[in-house]
């Protein structure tokens, strides 16, 4: 879907953000089904359109990482998402349980407690904004929030818009998107990641372009970030504590261009497979990110 290029005012931005939020509150009370979901991009999605589950996985890791949407605590902890509870899973009898093809192996499992819906966001190689768009409406139409989700992703193209625009006065350097795996090592967000995806979307290109699997390198020296030293480093959180504390004083890390000239920006965590709530969230923090966005020095 090709994002609208009119320049968008800020009371039409506004109103697209808050219309997003209000469905679910004007949204007639017919009955939803009860839902169990696997998948966190499809947990977000959920959320986002105003359907709360029954019973999801891993949801202390998702507070502390996905943050967003807000997981009522009257949702049931399945565990694992790579090996959820079977037998709560069986006590809670959802009647649809939402999943996607990195959980595709234990498909025959879950068909045995409920329907599965299943979408895929993230593939080597396909850029995810467009499938969880996709996901998103789908399973919209599927529950009668479809309107919710159009909402949704009209206020998502909004603020990439906006974004785009402040962009434009930036100096025109490409960016690395990173997560920080310890103090010597990091993981580079291709194209193929939600992150990469969406600095494509706002205008801006990234530095990173080696390959990936499932949207990220694997964990790479942080001398590799010196061979593009006209790049901004953009860091994706969670960080690990003992990172954090380590690389204000490694001599590496403290070398690179970007660090060195105050060009990094570290982003509070955000889920590094999540679906459209994981971009709108990357797409407000990156606009909050100070020096990130000042104009063309």
């Amino acid at each position: 879907m090709a994002i609208d290029r009119q320049k968008p005012t800020r009371r039409s931005v506004l109103a697209l953000a808050a219309s997003a939020f209000a469905w679910p509150a004007v949204l007639s009370a017919a009955p939803l089904p009860r839902i169990a979901v696997i998948d966190w991009a499809m947990l977000e999605t959920a959320l986002a359109i105003g359907v709360v589950p029954v019973a999801a996985t891993e949801l202390i890791q998702f507070r502390e990482i996905a943050i967003e949407p807000e997981v009522p605590q009257s949702v049931t902890d399945l565990g694992l998402r790579g090996t959820p509870n079977m037998e709560l899973l069986r006590i809670i009898a959802p009647d649809l349980i939402l999943s996607s093809n990195f959980y595709e192996y234990r498909r025959p499992a879950f068909e045995r407690v409920a329907p599965v819906f299943s979408r895929t966001i993230y593939e080597t190689g396909v850029p995810p904004f467009d499938p969880a768009r996709d996901a998103m409406l789908a399973l919209g139409q599927k529950l009668g929030r479809e309107d919710a989700a159009r909402s949704y992703i009209a206020a998502l193209g909004a603020e990439i818009a906006v974004l785009r625009e402040r962009v434009q006065t930036r100096a025109h350097r490409p960016v690395f998107l990173i997560s920080i795996g310890d103090s010597r090592h990091f993981r580079a967000f291709g194209g193929d990641s939600m992150f990469g995806d969406v600095l494509t979307r706002i205008g801006l290109a990234n530095a990173w372009t080696g390959t990936t699997s499932y949207s990220a390198t694997a964990p790479v020296g942080i001398e590799a970030l010196a061979a593009v030293p006209d790049a901004d480093i953009v860091v994706i959180g969670p960080v690990p504590p003992e990172a954090r504390d380590i690389l204000p004083q490694s001599p590496i890390w403290n070398a690179l261009p970007a660090v060195s000239q105050g060009r990094v920006a570290m982003l509070d965590p955000i889920d590094h497979f999540g679906g459209l709530p994981a971009a709108r969230r990357f797409v407000r923090l990156l606009g909050h990110a100070g020096p990130f966005l000042q104009e063309n020095r």
